[in-house]
């Protein structure tokens, strides 16, 4: 291999970064039901491990998710602590709250993307969600640097309305983007 192909090798590399959902998403399994002492010792492991991310909790659902959040924030250093977060101001007020120890922080904000979420769940228009969207991202930038954006059944949603959607949640600020088959 040549120099030059190295080289373009090399800066074509990226690094790959894990965000691990086990706080939050691993209660949804059948039978599994958490402690706090044991999500505790799960997220310790999850940073010996040197994970980038771990999405902590949903604080605003309540008030131990709240305060599991908020211990691990506290206690476990090295990965960014991360609080999910509706696109609903008390959720993002919420999950900022529950994040203000941490040395580096995430609000992972999301809302309904398919047709029938925004129909049934929310009860909104595509331009209603796209306005709710923009106004969560931008209040949760005013708490961290780091916010997160994600369509929930996006893989069931019209692709022109997707795009708008998360041109929408970027040019709000959100600096990172997650595309999630929610019901797949």
């Amino acid at each position: 291999m040549t120099q030059p192909e190295q080289s373009r090798i090399q800066s074509a590399v990226r690094r790959i970064h894990i965000f691990d959902t086990t706080l939050r998403d691993g209660e949804q399994s059948p039978g599994v039901a958490l402690n706090h002492n044991q999500k505790i010792e799960i997220a310790h492991a999850l940073a010996r491990l040197n994970v980038d991310v771990i999405e902590a909790g949903f604080p605003i659902t309540s008030d131990g998710d709240f305060e599991c959040v908020s211990r691990i924030s506290r206690e476990v250093r090295g990965p960014t602590i991360c609080a999910l977060a509706r696109t609903a101001r008390a959720d993002i007020e919420r999950a900022a709250r529950a994040l203000e120890a941490a040395d580096k922080s995430r609000i992972h904000v999301f809302t309904s993307a398919s047709a029938v979420q925004m129909q049934h769940m929310l009860r909104k228009t595509p331009e209603q969600v796209i306005e709710s969207s923009i106004a969560a991202v931008k209040l949760a930038c005013q708490y961290t640097r780091d916010v997160e954006f994600s369509g929930q059944d996006v893989m069931r949603a019209d692709f022109d309305f997707v795009i708008q959607l998360y041109r929408a949640a970027i040019e709000a600020g959100a600096t990172v983007i997650n595309i999630p088959d929610t019901v797949g």
